[in-house]
């Protein structure tokens, strides 16, 4: 009834209003030739086997074990960090992969582009599965991906555009229970020999009131201050270390909120931060 009711109308707007009609025709033919080229683009991407033949990323600093069962892969963000990680890693079944910068949107990009990327090509030939329609679970190098970036506004946006790109174009990791977040700590608490590790505002003052309001407190700002023995006791030793296993409960809303925070309109994205602006609770000033 309602596509009896709009053909009917729109046919005679069309016929009313010859200009607007020819502006909806050629927007529509715009649109179909870009869905062409983009298709056309990833066909010719993946038909060339732009990953064939690469060799695994000299940057990844690999393990020794190939058991994907108890391989780890760090992606970690900066040379920086990268290089105390790799010296506080367990070499046999830990491998470490630093990225330079912050990668691409995935959001706003077609897969041809996106395989331009160096960082972005280094991450999808260590993990070993390809990609779109070449995509092959089985093949995962690591089952325990971990993401590791500072604890600061920019090591929060990188850690959003990895997962942007493994929610589009490695849902089967996430699905899979293989992507997790790694939980650096925030401070070092000590006083005298006692050493502590808060990895928030309140495990902080629970430690210093504990020891009576006393101790010097080091506030982390990025991965590359610890040293690589701090590094592996806070954030690494399977032992010790805290993860976050990343998990969509609720797809419909991620695709949602990823195409609205991540994509290419402006308008819902200023209409998100104004509508939620007063719930801020760690803002970079």
């Amino acid at each position: 009834m309602v596509e009896a009711v709009a053909a009917g109308a729109l046919k005679e707007f069309l016929e009313r209003h010859s200009v607007d009609a020819r502006r909806i025709i050629e927007k529509n033919l715009l649109a179909a030739k870009a869905r062409k080229a983009a298709r056309a683009a990833k066909e010719t991407v993946l038909r060339k086997g732009a990953l064939e033949g690469l060799t695994l990323p000299g940057k990844l600093a690999d393990c020794s074990s190939r058991n994907p069962e108890e391989s780890e892969l760090f992606i970690v963000e900066g040379d920086s960090a990268g290089g105390s990680a790799k010296q506080g890693r367990n070499r046999s079944f830990q491998a470490i992969l630093p990225l330079k910068g912050k990668i691409l949107n995935v959001e706003k990009s077609r897969i041809d582009k996106m395989l331009l990327n160096k960082e972005i090509r280094s991450l999808v030939v260590a993990l070993g599965t390809a990609i779109a329609d070449n995509f092959d679970i089985s093949r995962l190098r690591y089952h325990k991906v971990i993401l590791m970036t500072d604890a600061d506004v920019d090591g929060a946006h990188i850690r959003t555009l990895l997962l942007t790109l493994f929610y589009r174009y490695f849902p089967k990791i996430i699905e899979n229970k293989h992507l997790y977040i790694a939980q650096p700590p925030l401070y070092r608490v000590q006083k005298g020999k006692d050493i502590r590790y808060a990895y928030d505002e309140a495990m902080k003052n629970k430690v210093i009131k504990s020891w009576g309001g006393e101790g010097s407190i080091q506030r982390y700002k990025g991965l590359g201050e610890m040293n690589p023995d701090q590094l592996w006791e806070t954030t690494m030793d399977p032992e010790k270390r805290m993860l976050k296993q990343v998990d969509v409960d609720d797809a419909v809303g991620a695709d949602r909120l990823f195409d609205i925070l991540m994509g290419e309109e402006v308008e819902p994205r200023k209409n998100f931060i104004q509508a939620h602006a007063m719930a801020v609770k760690n803002l970079d000033v």
